[in-house]
């Protein structure tokens, strides 16, 4: 079980190794040091600042302001906002004299700039703690040095040293001297209890920017010279670009040049195979205009020919092959725990379901857009993107050049959700500038962003049980899906290791549609399958929905099973607070309650859904979320995550639908691709266990519960178990069914 630690012994050589994994170097900066100051005053405009630089994390100017530069990708999960607030803590500044930018992509100092699987927070928490506890110590024992008093007789606050006679001197005045030492072996940590910074309530560090419209996003972003461009991809997934006629394209005002792409995308797909699953085979031809909307204009006005090069895929034919997977014997084991055949064959009872998900695209509200410039010199990149490292990389190896040619700056992303993981729309930008030589920013449409990918993939998932003398005996859990299998943690997810016959065996359709991560990436739906199971296999079982989930977790407590990825203590706490805070029984008539308990990204979470009937059908009220992530950060933006991804969970559960007819996607916008609303939205109401423990992940642990906390709460209005999302596609088991009239 992972604790904050007080104190951290370290050599100078691995600590430079330690920031490194944070993000940075030996000081969190400081000619700022008069930065700290109670008299300093906000600067007007930072960039125009004299700054000096003292590592890749901290830039103080000579009046006193402090920036601190966040490594990771910001996609409005707060990382840009709390990964500083740890710096801030451990260095000891005020938090109100603390300025925030976003760092460009540099992999001599940082490390794992990616914003994904909810990890940001948890592989900082130590190194971030590291850089401005180290930072702080060196600069108390340069005060020391100048008083000629030892350093334990000093004290640091709010960027101000004391020693025992109450003299001070601020960060500022002793920032040189503190550069010249050596770096501390041992360095002390705070304690949580007396933290001033982590654990407060944090505005968001550009929301002024956001609600005022100041350009941070990719979309936002321009140079001088710069065109833009739009892109005409395949109209469905398995045609190929055979020819085009530009002629009425080049007539529109604003339009400068048409030109076809693809050539250093399919050399890239040579060298690296595993593309293929983003990047399609066919050429694509590129508008370049002035402006967005003459090159959008200039794009609708293009006829292209496309042939057939692989087989257009269907809903119906995805279904079909998936279904025939299920009932095949050619998986793949990710996990097998004693015989589950034999507990089937000696069971009292046996149940079995089969539950059923559909692709979903990312829909981030920012379209995908990026800017690069290819010259002699450099690949300048500017944009939005999770994955900053690998999406250089790629781009300086379509052009067999070296990592270090290529200077990438990261933007606010307006959404990301997974889909900005994936670097394929920045290799178009950066093989269109190179096609034309200019600077260009390339910018996509809602249609470009649903209809040519990257989709969450089409999942179904069979569940088995075998229940003996009351007692669940063997679990078998079966996965098909389109292009790749569940991650190899998750088969150690709960219920693994407290079913003595635990199996679980993968299947994989390889289609032409281009699939990845989304959001919470299989646990997304598995989580609502495994946990609509657990319900019905209570009610076979004739036993408490929640006792059967709590004796279920007394297998695991002691357990020497490393794979084992969940506490079974903390799940045994979050299920007992969500009982409690729920009022899960007692809730008066007419309110149906649904319960959920799930551990993904290293969190666990506890959700009940209250569900009321109005007009005849179920309408979600209210969900109580209950999640043990380790010390709260900056709790306010953790609401925000946790009420977004509940409300995500079940609108996408609810609602969301997104079908192919022969390889074509058959929704393109939000006219025809189903949300959910603001007025469907319930009231979440958080509650966080206080632990101490270190922080683990939370933009995305609590949507997998929602979808089935919602469909076991539906079940009790209603009588009715969903099986397949989206649930709105299924109305006859939404409604309540009418009550006989005798007499």
């Amino acid at each position: 079980m992972s604790t904050t630690p007080s104190t951290i012994k370290f050599s100078r050589r691995s600590f430079i190794r330690t920031s490194s994994l944070a993000g940075g170097g030996l000081l969190i900066g400081f000619n700022l040091f008069n930065a700290c100051k109670p008299q300093a005053a906000p600067p007007i405009d930072i960039s125009q600042l004299n700054f000096n630089d003292f590592n890749a994390f901290i830039k103080i100017a000579d009046n006193g302001a402090v920036t601190i530069f966040s490594p990771n990708p910001e996609i409005g999960q707060g990382v840009k906002t709390s990964m500083p607030m740890i710096i801030a803590e451990e260095l000891d500044v005020a938090w109100e004299n603390v300025y925030v930018a976003q760092g460009i992509l540099d992999t001599n100092n940082y490390t794992r700039q990616v914003a994904g699987g909810s990890q940001s927070i948890r592989f900082g928490w130590d190194a971030l703690r590291q850089t401005g506890a180290t930072a702080r110590q060196m600069l108390v024992n340069a005060a020391a040095a100048k008083w000629g008093v030892d350093p334990s007789e000093c004290t640091a606050s709010e960027g101000v040293i004391t020693n025992s006679k109450g003299e001070t001197l601020g960060y500022g005045d002793v920032v040189n001297e503190a550069a010249a030492l050596e770096v501390p072996e041992d360095v002390a940590l705070k304690e949580p209890k007396d933290y001033k910074i982590i654990g407060t309530d944090r505005g968001n560090v550009d929301i002024d920017k956001i609600i005022t419209g100041k350009p941070l996003f990719g979309l936002d972003y321009k140079e001088e010279g710069m065109v833009y461009a739009c892109v005409l991809r395949p109209p469905a997934f398995g045609k190929v670009l055979e020819s085009y006629d530009d002629s009425a394209a080049k007539a529109i005002p604003g339009v400068i040049d048409v030109v076809r792409i693809g050539e250093k995308a399919k050399s890239l797909l040579e060298e690296t195979p595993r593309l293929k699953a983003i990047i399609g085979p066919s050429d694509k031809v590129a508008v370049i205009a002035k402006t967005t909307w003459e090159a959008m204009k200039g794009k609708e006005a293009l006829k292209a020919v496309w042939t057939d090069g692989t087989p257009m895929e269907s809903t119906e034919f995805h279904d079909q092959k998936l279904m025939e997977l299920l009932d095949g014997n050619k998986f793949e084991t990710l996990r097998a725990d004693g015989n589950v055949k034999k507990a089937f064959a000696q069971a009292d009872q046996v149940l079995e379901r089969t539950y059923e998900s559909p692709f979903l695209p990312h829909n981030c509200m920012e379209p995908m857009n990026f800017f690069a410039n290819v010259t002699a010199e450099k690949i300048h990149m500017v944009g939005p993107i999770q994955t900053p490292e690998g999406t250089a990389n790629f781009a300086a190896k379509m052009f067999g050049r070296e990592p270090s040619d290529v200077h990438l700056e990261m933007t606010r992303m307006g959404g990301g959700f997974g889909r900005r993981l994936y670097g394929d729309f920045a290799l178009e930008a950066v093989e269109i500038s190179d096609a034309i030589k200019k600077p260009v920013k390339m910018v996509s449409t809602r249609e470009d962003d649903m209809s040519t990918g990257i989709y969450r993939m089409s999942i179904k998932y069979r569940i088995k049980a075998a229940v003996k003398d009351g007692k669940v005996t063997g679990y078998h859990l079966k996965e098909a899906a389109v292009n790749s299998n569940m991650y190899g943690l998750i088969p150690n997810f709960f219920p693994a290791g407290a079913v003595e016959n635990y199996q679980v065996d993968v299947a994989k359709y390889e289609s032409n549609i281009t699939t990845g991560a989304w959001r919470a990436p299989y646990t997304n739906f598995l989580a609502y399958a495994e946990q609509s199971f657990f319900d019905e296999l209570a009610e076979l079982m004739e036993v408490d929905k929640i006792k059967l989930r709590l004796d279920m977790l007394q297998n695991v407590k002691g357990t020497t099973d490393e794979r084992i990825q969940y506490d079974a203590e903390r799940m045994e706490k979050v299920i007992k607070t969500a009982v409690e805070k729920s009022g899960w029984g007692t809730k008066p008539e007419g309110v149906y309650q649904g319960f959920v308990n799930y551990y993904c990204h290293n969190s666990h979470v506890a959700e009940v859904a209250d569900v009321e009937i109005e007009n005849g059908k179920p309408v979600v009220k209210k969900i109580t979320c209950v999640v043990d992530c380790g010390i709260v950060v900056n709790p306010l933006g953790a609401l925000n995550q946790i009420e977004g991804g509940v409300i995500d969970g079940i609108g996408h559960s609810m609602y969301s639908n997104f079908t192919f007819k022969d390889g074509a996607p058959e929704s393109t916008n939000f006219d025809t691709y189903r949300l959910i609303r603001m007025k469907e939205a319930p009231i979440v109401e958080t509650h966080f266990m206080e632990n101490g423990l270190s922080p683990t992940g939370l933009g995305e642990p609590t949507l997998p519960p929602a979808g089935g906390a919602v469909a076991n709460a539906i079940k009790a209005a209603t009588g009715n178990r969903i099986y397949k999302q989206p649930f709105i596609n299924s109305p006859e088991l939404l409604r309540v069914p009418k009550k006989e009239i005798i007499g």
